[in-house]
């Protein structure tokens, strides 16, 4: 069974030389992950351009997502090996460089005092490490240590986003953000995005070289999920600051609100953080990770990422093939006839999110084929496509049989590769719709994907017709049912 959960991987030190990246892809990743929190924005184009390289020689459409560092606020540096901040313990939070220690933490964020309550929490790192804010005077604040832990480096200072005074996308977002898309990645994540309207800037930068990721971290995005949805281009679900800044309870509910949501809409979505995170030292997962991963694969999700597993992990490959086996097992069990009937009456009711991605006619048409595919035996549906919507369109019923985007077009192809179970096939451009259907059939044949005599579906747009406002090509107003001879 192919699987039809995408896998996006973050490369780092352990796993970005063309080796070890064409050793991920032949293990199963489809998104390759740009961190560009950490490390140079000149050794993320190296790794890029590795990235390519090991794509072409695997011979695989993957994909690069960049992802931006966001507004970050980081602790001034602890002492070398860490210290222990013990639970009941007061320490003193003070704005400006300096040093961390046992009493006394920096933060080099002007506006500490001003955005700080007494009663407001304070969580350093990945959260695990909790300060309750007792009092506040003029030059610091007084904090209790409600969770202890160990504290090394300058961990991450989190403050509830909806007072914190940062706001995303920050300078160097959008500088660096001009920079990758100049340079030809897929994808650009944005953190900590709290309205559709956050997304307005990267995209005045960026243009329509490169789709726009929102992760979905904070509450205020969560409120504003609506607009976020219809803004982006594909959703992440960031779960470790989401479980900072929401209660940490709430997070599981919160991902198959955002899953739901977006494969109503036809948005990509990944659920990301601490899928394998036992891995990244352990030759094996724990069993809630294997859990974890199968839930976001029932939940709907486009694709699942890793992080430092594979970053900076003793075996990348590893994680890789352990997730896509359990991806796959968990596939087999899914119920995705389920999403193909509720989307149907939801579409049939005109109550669909769709339509804040997809033109109406696109929509309909792909909610036809879906329930004609019940009725035949298909062995494809092919989408002709040269924007990738129309595969987007189609993937979001969740079709069992294969799906393939048909595009002249390498970045669409590429883009395919964080849509549910898409694959892409590269043909020649042609200039009717009949030699375009006809030449695709006779690919599909020659690449073994469908035999003479089976039925295949080719979804189309037929050039003068529907054409869609914001876009260069009509919308997807043809259904073929084709065997292929």
């Amino acid at each position: 069974m192919n699987r039809r959960t995408k896998i996006v991987a973050t490369i780092g030190p352990a796993s970005d030389s063309v080796e070890s990246l064409r050793e991920l892809m032949t293990a199963g990743v489809d998104v390759v992950r740009l961190n560009l929190s950490h490390g140079a924005v000149e050794d993320h184009l190296v790794r890029l351009e590795r990235v390519r390289r090991a794509a072409d020689e695997v011979g695989r459409h993957v994909a690069v997502m960049a992802d931006l560092p966001g507004p970050k606020i980081r602790a001034g540096e602890f002492p070398v090996g860490g210290i222990r901040l013990e639970a009941g313990t007061t320490v003193e939070l003070r704005p400006g460089d300096g040093a961390s220690g046992t009493n006394l933490i920096t933060v080099p964020y002007p506006t500490l005092l001003t955005d700080l309550h007494v009663g407001s929490r304070v969580q350093l790192g990945d959260g695990a490490i909790s300060l309750a804010i007792e009092s506040i005077d003029d030059s610091s604040a007084a904090a209790r240590v409600a969770t202890g832990g160990h504290v090394s480096g300058q961990p991450g200072v989190h403050l509830s986003a909806d007072t914190l005074r940062l706001m995303t996308p920050t300078e160097e977002d959008l500088a660096l953000a001009e920079i990758v898309a100049s340079e030809g990645v897929d994808f650009i994540a944005v953190s900590f995005v709290r309205r559709g309207g956050d997304l307005d800037q990267v995209r005045d930068v960026v243009g329509r070289r490169a789709q726009l990721i929102a992760k979905i971290e904070t509450q205020s995005s969560v409120e504003h999920l609506d607009e976020i949805v219809a803004a982006a281009d594909a959703v992440m679900v960031a779960r470790g600051d989401l479980g900072i800044d929401c209660p940490i309870e709430d997070v599981p509910h919160l991902q198959k609100q955002i899953v739901r949501h977006c494969v109503e809409a036809g948005v990509p979505v990944i659920t990301a953080t601490q899928m394998l995170e036992s891995m990244i030292s352990a030759p094996s997962p724990t069993r809630a990770e294997v859990s974890d991963i199968a839930n976001a694969v029932f939940d709907g999700s486009d694709a699942i990422m890793l992080s430092g597993e594979t970053a900076i992990g003793h075996d990348p490959v590893g994680v890789v093939e352990t997730m896509a086996k359990i991806a796959i097992r968990a596939e087999s069990e899914a119920d995705y006839a389920h999403w193909a009937v509720r989307l149907g009456r939801l579409q049939s009711r005109g109550d669909s999110l769709a339509t804040r991605h997809i033109d109406s006619t696109t929509a309909a048409i792909t909610h036809a084929a879906s329930q004609a595919a019940t009725d035949f035996d298909v062995k494809a549906i092919l989408c002709c496509t040269n924007s990738g919507r129309t595969a987007r369109a189609m993937a979001r019923f969740r079709p069992t049989t294969t799906l393939l985007a048909v595009s002249p077009h390498l970045e669409t192809l590429r883009s395919m590769s964080l849509s549910w179970g898409v694959e892409p096939l590269l043909v020649e451009p042609h200039d009717s719709t009949d030699e375009m259907i006809s030449s695709v059939v006779e690919a599909v044949r020659c690449t073994g994907l469908a035999a003479r005599g089976d039925t295949v579906f080719v979804l189309a747009g037929v050039a003068g017709r529907d054409r869609v406002p914001g876009h260069s090509g009509p919308a997807t107003n043809a259904l073929r049912i084709v065997r292929v001879e």
